[in-house]
């Protein structure tokens, strides 16, 4: 997948526009007014609303996402259930149904136990040498697995024209290389609870528990190794340090004990002459891993990665098991999620466009994409007022940045080609199967782009997902069906709450092609520096203030933001916000609307803002997102950003010296 396609906040899945029960866009009693707004906003906007909402026992976060999540599910269960018991129905809907039932199958799943993963692990044990390491990371690759590394089609970084083959940095089990290589007291828990995962896991396949025990260390000693020839998360996003365009031959010399002659033919790429390895350093230590460490330990790591991406489709105890490791310890959730609900997460992710029409067909229309564009067009007018009149860019890098604006494509709600899926074969009662034939499916479909014409009409979200995207290489800004409504859009409800809600969103979109990472790219995809040098200069400065700003806030205890990693979506919230906040008054035209519920025009626009992003979150999983997640946590995405803003400040009289007003305020857009 593109390593730069910025997206709003965590994905959920959304309520359909015509569902019943769809909570309003605005609450003023989800407002705390006991707190004054000049000192917490966030505490103003959503105090009742955190009061009045705990987190769910299977759960680690519980906000106005969360509630769309939710009630969305229910929407995709009535018709995934429908059509699992349905006789006629089309290929489609019987694709869709065969897979929904097959996963609900827990009794027939626990009744084969682990009898599914039999071949592939005899696969596995059979390696006779490590000439066979190729062979097979090639085709656990190709099962979906994340053995070592990954291999993927991408857009050229330097001519997005092009499709080419990418090998990028993998194969750890801990969610980023920081988990393995810290040496505070949570990341060594973490790590100790990871083992000991391990060896439950190992135990659950049939092994004794000294044996189980060592298998867990050995798998934990390649991680780390692997981790530490790994780029980390803040590096990487800087698209400058992952270009290594190099040919094939070039790729063979940095691992030649692994054989990535025979591993890219049985990976089944199209012969290829040059591909893109992002993290070079990090094939040079698999390199030496492959020659330091026995087979023996290279088939215990495979066969973990194996069961470790087959477990949600095993037996209840490697279910409950993986949640007692990824989901208790490291999000801090209670309960396992009810099946039903991650079957149907399961089948948006394999057969996400194929459900994702049934969707439409039910909540979306010709008039929802009208109305969004209406909106994307008002805020993209604010984006050519603010270029035109920020005073720090000289005019042949506006000039360049005009050339950009005007180039953005807008996609709204979905598709207008749906995906074909007739090649890919659902099975009745076989879960592991369907998963397993769906990943290679994918694998291939994202491989059989390599060297074709980019298809600028693909999405990258299913269409009941409530979140956006840009994407810099494509130029686009990308919004599912499942986000235009409550509580982004409300058609019953008065511009102000709309343009802090959805327009908001699309002002975050926006700026992303003009933040620090979408900035170095140009109107057509290419990774090119299109800014005078002191001009970039500038805008680094100005970004700069907003890292510096967001490190500051503390997520808990003596952790805080990482200013850095969260830069890019700081400056999207904070632009996208100012951006809204413009095409508002240019749509009022200099009327000012009667109060409505005690509150202004303006008021209710910065209300709307912020109750976007009421959520309740456990500490696990804020610890989690602050060192994974390049986005803020929600009450520094509100206050950060409308302390920042003079419109804020007048809208609710706030006074110089008040927690909201900040003495140095920044702004890059």
């Amino acid at each position: 997948m593109p390593k730069f396609r910025l997206f709003l906040p965590f994905a959920f899945l959304a309520l359909p526009l015509a569902a019943q029960s769809v909570k309003p866009g605005f609450d003023v009693n989800a407002i705390d007014k006991k707190t004054d707004p000049c000192v917490n906003f966030y505490q103003y906007a959503c105090g009742n609303w955190l009061a009045s909402n705990p987190i769910p026992a299977d759960q680690s976060t519980w906000g106005r996402f969360s509630e769309l999540h939710e009630r969305n599910q229910r929407i995709l269960k009535d018709i995934l259930e429908t059509n699992a018991a349905k006789t006629a129905r089309s290929a489609s809907d019987a694709r869709i149904g065969e897979y929904y039932g097959a996963c609900m199958d827990e009794r027939g799943i626990n009744a084969k136990g682990t009898a599914p993963l039999k071949p592939e692990l005899d696969r596995i044990h059979g390696l006779r040498d490590k000439a066979g390491l190729a062979e097979e990371v090639a085709r656990l690759q190709r099962l979906g697995v994340n053995a070592l590394f990954h291999t993927e089609s991408a857009q050229d970084l330097r001519n997005a024209s092009e499709v080419i083959a990418e090998l990028d940095q993998g194969g750890l089990g801990l969610p980023e290389r920081d988990y393995y290589l810290k040496t505070d007291s949570k990341s060594v828990e973490t790590r100790k609870a990871y083992v000991a995962h391990l060896q439950r896991m190992f135990e659950l396949l049939g092994d004794s528990a000294a044996v189980a025990a060592k298998k867990s260390v050995t798998v934990m000693s390649i991680e780390t190794a692997l981790a530490k020839g790994s780029m980390d998360i803040v590096t990487r996003r800087d698209p400058e340090k992952l270009y290594h365009r190099m040919s094939t031959g070039d790729l063979a010399a940095l691992a030649p004990a692994f054989g990535f002659a025979k591993f890219l033919v049985e990976a089944g790429l199209p012969p290829v002459k040059t591909l893109n390895v992002t993290v070079p350093e990090f094939f040079k230590t698999m390199e030496t891993q492959i020659k330091a460490v026995s087979l023996e330990d290279w088939k215990t790591y495979l066969t973990w990665h194996y069961v470790h991406a087959s477990t949600a489709f095993l037996p209840e105890a490697f279910v409950n098991e993986n949640f007692a490791f990824y989901g208790k310890h490291l999000t801090g959730a209670k309960e396992l999620r009810a099946r039903w609900k991650r079957c149907v997460a399961a089948t948006d992710g394999d057969l996400g466009e194929a459900l994702g029409q049934k969707y439409v067909d039910l909540t979306f229309g010709k008039e929802g994409k009208d109305r969004t564009l209406k909106m994307v067009h008002a805020i993209e007018k604010a984006m050519q007022k603010d270029i035109t009149e920020i005073p720090w860019m000289a005019p042949a890098t506006k000039k360049k940045a005009f050339e950009k604006l005007h180039a953005v494509a807008n996609k709204i709600g979905y598709p207008d080609q749906w995906r074909d899926y007739s090649k890919l074969a659902i099975q009745a009662g076989d879960a592991l199967g369907n998963s397993t034939r769906a990943n290679v499916f994918e694998f291939e479909r994202q491989l059989d782009k390599i060297g074709k014409p980019v298809d600028k009409k693909e999405w990258h979200m299913t269409p009941p997902t409530v979140n956006a995207y840009y994407d810099p290489q494509m130029n686009n800004i990308n919004f599912p069906a499942g986000i235009l409504q409550p509580p982004f859009y409300d058609n019953k409800l008065d511009d102000a709450v709309n343009y802090g809600g959805i327009g908001a969103v699309i002002g975050h979109e926006l700026t992303h092609g003009f933040d620090d990472q979408g900035r170095q790219f140009d109107g057509k995809g290419d990774l090119v520096d299109w800014w005078t040098k002191a001009d970039g200069k500038e805008f680094e400065k100005r970004a700069g203030c907003i890292e510096k700003q967001y490190g500051d806030y503390v997520v808990s205890g003596d952790l805080k933001q990482n200013g850095k990693l969260t830069e890019g979506e700081n400056v999207a919230d904070n632009g996208g916000l100012r951006l809204a906040h413009m095409a508002l008054m240019d749509v009022l035209g200099g009327k000012k609307p009667a109060s409505i519920e005690g509150l202004t025009s303006e008021q209710r626009f910065f209300l709307g803002f912020a109750q976007v992003w009421c959520t309740n979150m456990r500490d696990e999983a804020m610890r989690l997102r602050a060192q994974t997640d390049p986005h803020s946590l929600p009450q520094y995405r509100v206050n950060g950003t409308v302390s920042n803003m003079p419109e804020f400040q007048s809208a609710f009289s706030c006074k110089i010296g008040q927690p909201m007003v900040r003495e140095n305020a920044c702004r890059v857009w």
